[in-house]
């Protein structure tokens, strides 16, 4: 283990602390930095949770120098969500603002990925680094085929946000079999300049680092944008099919397992 990664551990939250400490995590980025609200966030406590929380995977990158008895020992987090965990369920997250037919539809094994973030102090790291490893591992554990889930920009100023979502739309738009399609209660169209009068560069700038991750590991997009004015967000559905990423990340799978087997 090399000094910059010697001081964290990534695992699954098995201990109340851990999804707490999530939590708290969660309340500072997307409460107080961005904004956001809902139903059942404890201001009070400083906690951001909703009703998904208890039957999803909560995978958490600890910093084990900070302190866990004041729950600020989580500072990376990804909470992951199995077909089978949401069959039992009822529902996906992402069936509140995404018509998740053509998913459901190819029987395939699906993981939804939701409340990804990383404490401001982090960002740029190996954090996120650590944390898709992880993640890659349990994608290889439970045999997932299909990844998917909201991801986000902030503010709900379409004109703001029309040279991405533009670009999103004219270039990475999912194949039909898995083009899910933004609810009608938040839709948004996001062919909003035409392909032509696009500027890569720009629209590259003006792309949340997380959604860019995703496009270099040949991720797609649905078709709208939902506008989430709760969360101050305007949400795109990103999606991953690992049958047919690029070489380079199959690879990159195929490595870590071979490697534990």
């Amino acid at each position: 283990m090399t000094p910059d990664t010697a001081h964290f551990d990534v695992r699954l939250a098995l201990r109340e602390a851990d999804l707490l400490a999530a939590q708290r995590l969660r309340y500072r980025v997307f409460v107080e930095e961005l904004g956001g609200d809902g139903p059942l966030i404890d201001h009070g406590r400083r906690l951001e949770r909703d009703e998904f929380d208890p039957v999803n995977d909560h995978l958490v990158l600890i910093d084990t120098r900070r302190d866990e008895c004041a729950l600020d020992h989580v500072v990376g987090v990804y909470r992951l969500l199995r077909s089978d965990q949401a069959e039992a369920f009822g529902r996906f997250y992402c069936d509140g603002e995404y018509d998740l037919a053509p998913l459901r539809a190819t029987g395939r094994r699906l993981l939804e990925l939701g409340r990804s973030c990383v404490d401001p102090a982090y960002r740029g790291g190996t954090g996120m680094f650590l944390l898709w490893n992880a993640l890659a591992d349990y994608v290889l554990d439970h045999g997932i085929e299909v990844l998917f889930g909201v991801a986000s920009f902030h503010g709900t100023e379409v004109e703001a946000l029309k040279l991405p979502l533009s670009w999103l739309h004219h270039h990475h738009l999912a194949p039909e079999a898995l083009r899910v399609r933004a609810l009608p209660a938040g839709y948004q169209r996001m062919d909003l300049i035409p392909a032509r009068e696009l500027d890569r560069r720009a629209a590259m700038v003006a792309m949340p680092a997380l959604i860019k991750a995703y496009l270099r590991l040949g991720g797609f997009v649905g078709e709208g944008a939902f506008l989430d004015h709760a969360f101050n967000t305007t949400d795109v559905c990103l999606l991953m099919d690992t049958a047919v990423m690029s070489d380079r990340h199959k690879g990159f799978y195929t490595r870590k397992h071979e490697t534990r087997a």
